[in-house]
């Protein structure tokens, strides 16, 4: 399963889609990519699993990071790719193979502007436990530092600063069990939801701008837990609620944040991760969104920009492939997309 890196980058996104590396399954794909990468002079090319990270030590100024992940969701019938009418349809096309692609044609720069490491990672699509990106944090911190760092997940060729924090928390409302024949002695915690309910329904969610982006939040409620047995009147109610916060609030300010709206309820996290600044400020970021063109975003989720936050570096989401069809039996891209994607990165990193 080679990898011609001399190929167009549109040929290459083809090539990359035919290799099947659904989540956990990436170890063919991150062979080839390894394979193409070490007999280029000027990277170092390391390895940690499913994950390759390939790096120039040219001594220059300032360390960009680009990065994507190489696995893709499930395939749904779309596989081996095909083009129609100049679009590219296959499974991971938009998400992220297109990224990918090029990624691996810029890897082809022998004296970029800036040092450069590529990270090419395995894991985003499931469990975040699982990321290979969040395996490298944790392993191997130096491989992957830089002063910014572009993650080429789809965003249809603009850019996309930071990303929204997000936690999930449970509210309990508690009740008193009882015969549903003698309804009469217990507390119906289910009946009880409502002021929950009520207070989801006023709530008020702020559109705060984070550099100069403006960010959206949400506190939605998703999912409702009830219920005992079809004769016992419910001791308890929980409903679990989804905070999308912007990135001016750390993930405990988003936590006390819930707390309040919901006070005098039991409220208990479940799990959330911070989200990320955009840091369009950052000289590196700045001359990257001159280069790229069009009107920055904010990103309206979480990405793994927020790793790259983590370790204290400006991050941007920028790739050619469409949000909007990622995941989709019939996911695509549009070549012209992917060539352009290819023109301004390389622009930036050779001007």
């Amino acid at each position: 399963m080679r990898l011609d890196l001399s190929q167009d980058v549109g040929a290459l996104t083809a090539r990359l889609v035919d290799i099947e590396s659904v989540s956990g399954g990436e170890k063919a794909l991150a062979g080839a990519i390894e394979e193409a990468l070490a007999p280029l002079p000027h990277l170092t090319v390391l390895r940690d699993g499913d994950a390759v990270v390939a790096r120039t030590d040219l001594g220059r100024a300032e360390r960009v990071v680009i990065a994507g992940h190489i696995d893709t969701v499930p395939v749904a019938g779309n596989l081996p790719s095909r083009v129609e009418d100049g679009v590219l349809y296959g499974c991971g096309t938009s998400d992220m193979k297109s990224g990918v692609a090029v990624q691996l044609k810029l890897c082809l720069l022998a004296e970029p502007n800036r040092d450069l490491t590529f990270v090419f990672y395995d894991c985003e699509e499931v469990e975040a436990e699982r990321s290979g990106l969040l395996r490298l944090t944790r392993t191997h911190p130096e491989w992957i530092t830089g002063d910014f760092a572009v993650v080429m997940e789809p965003t249809d060729g603009l850019i996309e600063g930071g990303c929204q924090g997000t936690l999930r928390a449970e509210i309990s409302v508690k009740g008193v069990r009882a015969h549903s024949a003698r309804s009469w002695e217990g507390v119906n915690a289910i009946h009880d939801v409502a002021p929950v309910l009520d207070i989801l329904r006023r709530y008020e969610a702020r559109q705060p701008v984070v550099d100069g982006l403006q960010f959206r939040e949400g506190l939605n409620a998703v999912g409702l837990r009830g219920g005992v047995a079809g004769n016992v009147i419910p001791d308890e109610c929980v409903v679990t609620v989804n905070y999308r916060f912007a990135p001016d609030r750390t993930l405990e300010e988003a936590f006390a944040h819930v707390e309040e709206v919901f006070d005098g309820f039991e409220v208990r996290l479940t799990d959330g991760a911070p989200g990320a600044r955009p840091g369009l400020t950052h000289p590196v970021a700045a001359a990257f969104a001159a280069a790229i063109g069009g009107t920055p975003r904010a990103k309206l989720g979480w990405t793994d920009v927020a790793r790259f936050s983590a370790l204290g570096m400006p991050a941007v989401n920028c790739g050619p492939g469409n949000p909007d069809i990622a995941h989709t039996a019939g996911e695509n891209v549009s070549l012209a997309k992917i060539a352009e994607s290819e023109r301004r990165m390389t622009a930036w990193l050779a001007e």
